[in-house]
């Protein structure tokens, strides 16, 4: 990763909006096909994720509502910028068919979204030692690309 890229890329973000303050949240790189998901972003197409709660550490970043993402591509680079507008922690089985929608992956419904983060989140939770199950805690957060 580039930090002095990505860091570059902020500040003319910050120059292009004319304003000092934007709450920088993350720099994210999604898990499964980073590249062909920070392009659903940046298309529009991709208008949410979702991460497993559970998981995350007490240092980790969390995202929160009014954040700004700097989304990074398949190769890192800085590609997009998104506001976090929503983010509501359900356990998996509840996530609903909107989100699974908003999160703009393969078909766009509720069984496509539940393979394909059943799989990934059984991944995350056997590399953390822990079992995956339909009750797990999902951080599920909505956002909109705004550079």
């Amino acid at each position: 990763m580039d930090k002095e890229k990505i860091h570059d890329y902020w500040f003319k973000f910050l120059r292009d909006k004319n304003s000092l303050y934007y709450p920088l949240g993350d720099i994210t790189i999604f898990g499964g096909d980073p590249d062909k998901l920070a392009h659903l972003v940046y298309d529009g197409t991709k208008t949410a994720t979702t991460s497993s709660y559970d998981l995350y550490t007490a240092d980790e970043y969390m995202p929160q509502v009014g954040d700004y993402n700097i989304i990074l591509d398949g190769n890192e680079e800085p590609l997009c910028i998104t506001e976090t507008l929503v983010t509501e922690v359900v356990p998996f089985k509840y996530v609903s068919a909107e989100h699974a929608y908003h999160e703009g992956e393969g078909d766009r419904t509720l069984d496509y979204w539940r393979e394909v983060h059943e799989d990934f989140f059984k991944k995350e939770y056997q590399e953390a030692g822990k079992e995956f199950n339909d009750e797990i805690l999902c951080l599920c957060e909505v956002f909109k690309r705004i550079y």
